[in-house]
């Protein structure tokens, strides 16, 4: 899949994408290690101003009525103002230019980085969904705002904007059930970042079709490596972990065997990691 090498560009220039250099894999919450780490948001601009807005909208959430309007004069004026973030939404909005929906929903809460600037771009009103189910809706303005309840948007067709989709696992437990709950269908959603681990297929089972700016599988690591953002050696890192991650953790461990060790020695979030790795039956101390 040839993808838009500006969408390529901007993922590394702001660090969404990150890719670890060959002896320092990252370690993710499972306890297992791989060579790249992918945060959607950081597109918002960078790390800082992304972590910026998930605590504003951690506390917009606790005021559910205020926060279509608190979050969208922010998102709104950043779009203006952030010539990457900028350039996301306009390709996101463009890709979505020839489907038929009457609103735009968003998932609490990275979702809301992208379906609300999505919604202004495209004149519609706004769902925001909150984890809990509860449902928000906002007129084109951001103005008006009301709880939803049962049945309220009954006959609406909804496209879902959301930051990136794994196994569609939101999906199926939160977004699709509230939408059902209000009333409303969805044929499409549309998502920055496929992260190519079966999401799409789960949702065609469901009846929605997955539209993404860009899908993490080898072309997008090679394009960026031609582009010069990433190093062959970090490229051929990528391609062993896609092709088998469990055999290139076996593969870094026998050829790194003080890791996990050390890794316990510096406490926390990493001694936790290491251990759940150890508990799996990966390497040994």
């Amino acid at each position: 899949m040839e993808q838009d090498q500006s969408i390529v560009k901007a993922l590394f220039d702001t660090m969404a994408i990150r890719v670890s250099p060959a002896d320092q894999p990252f370690w993710y919450t499972s306890g297992t290690l791989g060579p790249y780490y992918i945060n959607t948001h950081f597109l918002y601009g960078s790390e800082a101003q992304a972590n910026q807005l998930l605590t504003l909208i951690e506390q917009a959430v606790q005021t559910p009525l205020e926060l279509p309007g608190m979050l969208a004069t922010v998102i709104l004026e950043h779009y203006q103002q952030q010539p990457v973030f900028k350039a996301v939404i306009d390709q996101l909005v463009d890709a979505v230019s020839t489907f038929d929906f009457d609103v735009v929903s968003g998932g609490e809460r990275r979702d809301f980085f992208f379906s609300i600037a999505a919604a202004a771009r495209t004149g519609k009103p706004h769902v925001a969904i909150l984890k809990d189910g509860r449902a928000y809706w906002s007129d084109q303005n951001f103005q008006a705002v009301r709880e939803l309840t049962d049945n309220d948007l009954k006959g609406q067709t909804f496209l879902h904007v959301a930051d990136l989709v794994t196994e569609a696992s939101s999906y199926t437990r939160a977004w699709l059930p509230a939408i059902a709950r209000l009333g409303g269908s969805i044929s499409d959603t549309a998502v920055v970042v496929d992260r190519d681990q079966g999401g799409r297929e789960i949702l065609q089972q469901a009846g929605v079709e997955l539209t993404a700016l860009a899908k993490i599988d080898l072309d997008l690591f090679e394009q960026a490596t031609s582009a010069g953002l990433l190093s062959q050696a970090q490229t051929e890192q990528v391609n062993r972990f896609m092709q088998d991650p469990h055999q290139y953790m076996v593969r870094f461990l026998a050829e790194h065997p003080d890791f996990l060790a050390e890794q316990i020695k510096l406490g926390g979030k990493a001694a936790e990691r290491a251990q759940r790795c150890l508990d799996q039956g990966y390497g040994q101390v």
